[in-house]
């Protein structure tokens, strides 16, 4: 089979499937893109369009200082889809790349749908397919494919819960009550909304919260109750101490209430969520709660009064496999070679890390099929760090996790620099100019 006349396969339309399908069709193969939405809906997904962002609107931190931003960079190189169409549909926030996530997944879709080389089918799939192929259906894998990949592995598929934060209508804020200011002034200074909260007004809501009802887990849920932690609800961060919220979303360092000209106790910040700064996104505030009390409860909040919701929170089950005892250097399952995985079932957690390991997985497919040698990524770089998680983490501890500078090989030269900002400066360049090497 030669590369032209191939024709991969890959099931799921999400950030991950997009990319891999991107990569393949950038390589010269024909690709058949299969999303199930909307012939089979899910919990979270509002759309139809591919690439929907169902939590978060922002893609973290974008600076060469912290690992997101390095993995960022790194796909940019790769000539990512999903960072060009981010890049193009950005909203200010601070040092971070959000988005606006309508822009966002119209221009993923528009730029599949528009490509040569990829085919678009809707509907679901119910069985493994024969292969070359790529799976990446994501946290919200259907039950049939869900079971199908049970099966073959011989055992069920980890699982924990991840949780969405609420999304606020900017007309319905009192703005008096609110100030605008980034933390540290990053960005233009003034990206986020505050609601400052004094030491009574943060003792009260944490009242409230430990108090408040929650929507129970189905029976088939609560068996297996794990949180990520980088998505806690504020609900279980409350549990773990009055404090927990204040030194974690909540947290009032690096910001100045212009009303008293001090720090607060706690802040409540807002993310733009759409360029016409309709919508804001309550940071870091993803719940379980029932929709009554979170109304109750937020509209306490300084300028909450009137409150309107575009979306309240909530929590959907996420699912993952065992990827060190499953998974080989090129995202192909072990037991069945034909087949690789990309996304957060493969246990990455985050938007950014998703897409990547459809890059890798979509360009590893493709030196396959054109009967190239894959080498995987430089383990210097952000995204051999993910591949040293995903392939060679211990298989009894395995968990989700974000990219960190702890997964990636720092040289012993770069190891040696006195001072974290510069030490980590220098791993940047580095990682940047063995990606550059790795992708000629």
């Amino acid at each position: 089979m030669t590369l032209a006349r191939a024709r991969a396969q890959v099931v799921g339309g999400g950030l991950a499937g997009c990319e891999a399908a991107w990569q393949l069709a950038e390589a010269g193969l024909d690709v058949t893109l299969v999303e199930m939405r909307p012939r089979r809906p899910t919990p979270v997904h509002r759309g139809n369009e591919l690439a929907e962002l169902v939590c978060s609107n922002s893609l973290r931190g974008d600076g060469p200082a912290n690992a997101v931003g390095v993995l960022k960079a790194e796909m940019e190189i790769l000539g990512s889809l999903i960072l060009r169409s981010a890049r193009a549909a950005a909203v200010p926030a601070g040092g971070a790349l959000a988005v606006d996530r309508d822009i966002f997944s119209r221009a993923v879709t528009e730029s599949i749908q528009g490509h040569p080389r990829i085919r678009v089918e809707r509907y679901e799939v119910t069985e493994l397919p024969e292969g070359p192929a790529i799976i990446a259906t994501g946290p919200l894998t259907s039950p049939a494919l869900h079971h199908a990949l049970d099966n073959l592995l011989g055992e069920s598929a980890l699982s924990f819960f991840d949780a969405i934060a609420p999304i606020v209508a900017a007309d319905s804020l009192d703005k008096s009550r609110l100030f605008a200011a980034s933390r540290y002034g990053k960005g233009d200074g003034a990206d986020y909304l505050n609601a400052a909260l004094d030491c009574d007004a943060y003792e009260r809501f944490i009242d409230q919260i430990l108090a408040a009802e929650k929507v129970p887990f189905k029976d088939f849920e609560s068996g297996d109750l794990k949180y990520f932690e980088g998505c806690l609800p504020i609900e279980v961060m409350a549990e773990r101490g009055r404090e927990t919220l204040r030194f974690g979303p909540m947290k009032p360092v690096g910001l100045e209430d212009p009303a008293t000209g001090r720090r607060p106790w706690a802040v409540v910040q807002l993310r733009q969520d759409d360029l016409a700064a309709e919508h804001w996104n309550m940071v870091g505030f993803q719940t379980k709660l029932t929709h009554r009390e979170q109304k109750r409860i937020f509209s306490t909040l300084p300028g909450f009064a009137n409150a309107r919701f575009v979306r309240l929170g909530m929590i959907h089950r996420n699912t993952f496999i065992n990827a060190p005892r499953f998974l080989d250097r090129a995202l192909r399952l072990r037991c069945r070679p034909a087949l690789r995985l990309a996304g957060q079932m493969t246990g990455v957690e985050g938007y950014v890390e998703s897409a990547a390991t459809g890059l890798l997985a979509g360009r590893a497919l493709a030196a396959e099929l054109d009967g190239r040698e894959y080498l995987p990524p430089p383990p210097e770089t952000a995204h051999g760090g993910l591949m040293r998680h995903l392939t060679e983490g211990d298989p009894a501890a395995f968990q989700p996790s974000n990219i960190t500078w702890g997964l990636m090989v720092s040289p012993p030269e770069i190891a040696e620099i006195r001072g974290r900002r510069p030490r980590r400066l220098a791993h940047a360049e580095r990682a940047l100019d063995l990606m550059r090497n790795w992708a000629s």
